[in-house]
C-alpha cells in the first residue's frame, strides 16, 4: 500500500532519521540452530563482495546513518573482510558493532588476542548471541571468556539469551560465572544481559512460554512500536535489502526493497520503505496492536496467549492470508492515526527535546 501523502509528509519531517546499517557478510555460520531467525547454518555458501560491503557503508555515510551492525550468519568468518569494514565504518564516524555467537573465544586468552584486533580497527560495541539453542554448538564458557575480555578492553558489551519456558542459560547463570570474579564493579556492570523469547519460524506455531510472557488484551497496549521496521537496513549475504533485521524476514518478501546495484540502492531502498503503509503502521504502532485490531474486526482470528516474540507476530500479519485481508478491507480507516502518529514520534517529540536541551 503505497501513499505518496505520506512520503511527502517523511521529505517534510525527516522520518526515521536514526537509522543503522546492517550488514551481513555471510549465512555460514558456526552453529544450526532450529528456528534460526536468519536460517543460517554452516553450510550456506552466500556471501557479500567486500566491495559491495564498502560500497553500502559509503551511502550509509552519505545518508547520515547512524551506525553500523555486522551481524549474520557468523560475521566472523568473513574475518579479513569484516575487519576492513569495521575500520572503513570507524573512519567515517559510523560507530561500529558486531553480533556474534564467540565461537572464537575459546579461551580468555584467545579472545583477548581477537578483540585487540577488531578494537585496533575501530570496534566499540560487540552483541553476544547465547541460549540453550546456541549452546548446542557454541559452549556458555565462550561467551563469558568473550565478554571478560571485551569487559577490560572498555567495549560496551550486550549479551542477548534466548529463552522458553523451560531452559538451562539463563541470565543468573551468567553472572554468577566465576570468570566474572575478577573482574572491577564497573567492567561486571558494562555487561548487560537481555533475555528473548526464542522464536519458532510458523508464525502459526504456538512456542512453549511461561504465563505472562504472551500478548493478549490486558496487555498488548502497552507494547510499542517496532524498533526495526524502518530504522535498521539490512544489506544480507544475497544482495538484497531489506527494511528491517528481525527475526525470519527471510519469509516475508514485502519487507525487502532493493538489491546492491549502484550507487544510490541504500536512498531507494529507504524511499520505497517509507512509502509504504503497512511498514510506516509496523513502525509507530507495532504488529501486536495491528494484529490485535485486525481480530477486533474479525473475533475468530486468535491470537491471544499465543505470540512473545514480536517477530513472529509480523510473520502472521504478512503471512496470514486471513489477517491480510481485514487489513486490506479496511486499512483506511488508520491512515489518520499513522499520520498523526508519525508527525508527533519523528517531528514535534523530538523537536520539543531539542527545544528543551537548548535552554537548559
Amino acid at each position: 500500500m503505497k501513499l505518496r501523502h505520506i512520503m511527502s509528509m517523511h521529505r517534510s519531517y525527516g522520518l526515521c532519521s536514526e537509522r543503522a546499517l546492517a550488514i551481513m557478510p555471510t549465512l555460514a555460520c558456526t552453529a544450526a540452530c532450529r528456528h534460526c531467525g536468519s536460517h543460517s547454518r554452516p553450510n550456506r555458501p552466500e556471501r557479500l563482495d567486500s566491495a559491495i560491503i564498502m560500497e553500502s557503508i559509503r551511502q550509509a555515510g552519505n545518508l547520515g546513518f547512524a551506525g553500523v551492525v555486522f551481524t549474520g550468519g557468523e560475521a566472523t568468518l568473513e574475518w579479513d573482510s569484516l575487519l576492513r569494514a569495521i575500520r572503513f565504518a570507524s573512519e567515517l564516524g559510523l560507530p561500529p558493532r558486531l553480533v556474534t555467537n564467540a565461537h572464537w573465544a575459546v579461551s580468555v586468552d584467545i579472545a583477548r588476542t581477537t578483540l585487540d584486533t577488531l578494537v585496533e580497527r575501530g570496534l566499540r560495541d560487540i552483541n553476544f548471541s547465547t541460549g540453550d539453542e546456541h549452546t548446542r554448538f557454541v559452549p556458555m564458557d565462550y561467551v563469558v571468556n568473550a565478554a571478560v575480555a571485551a569487559a577490560e578492553r572498555g567495549i560496551d558489551i550486550h549479551i542477548m539469551v534466548e529463552y522458553s519456558a523451560a531452559r538451562q542459560i539463563t541470565k543468573a547463570r551468567i553472572l554468577s560465572h566465576s570468570l566474572l570474579d575478577g573482574l572491577t564493579s564497573a567492567q561486571r556492570e558494562s555487561i548487560r544481559i537481555t533475555e528473548s523469547p526464542w522464536m519458532p519460524l510458523d508464525p502459526l506455531f504456538p512456542g512453549c512460554y511461561a504465563p505472562g510472557d504472551t500478548i493478549n488484551e490486558l496487555n498488548v497496549t502497552l507494547r510499542e512500536g517496532c524498533p526495526s521496521v524502518l530504522r535498521t537496513y539490512i544489506l544480507e549475504a544475497d544482495g538484497r535489502v531489506a527494511a528491517c533485521c528481525g527475526l525470519g524476514i527471510g519469509d516475508i518478501p514485502e519487507l525487502y526493497v532493493a538489491t546492491a546495484k549502484g550507487k544510490d540502492f541504500l536512498r531507494r531502498a529507504i524511499e520505497s520503505a517509507e512509502s509504504d503503509l503497512i511498514k510506516l503502521w509496523l513502525h509507530c504502532k507495532g504488529p501486536e496492536r495491528i494484529l490485535a485490531w485486525a481480530a477486533s474486526k474479525e473475533p475468530d482470528i486468535r491470537w491471544q496467549h499465543v505470540y512473545a516474540h514480536s517477530c513472529q507476530v509480523c510473520q502472521r500479519i504478512y503471512k496470514d492470508n486471513h489477517v491480510a485481508n481485514v487489513i486490506r478491507e479496511n486499512y483506511t480507516e488508520v491512515i489518520t492515526d499513522i499520520i498523526q502518529s508519525l508527525w508527533f514520534d519523528e517531528h514535534y517529540y523530538p523537536q520539543r527535546l531539542a527545544s528543551v536541551a537548548r535552554k537548559e
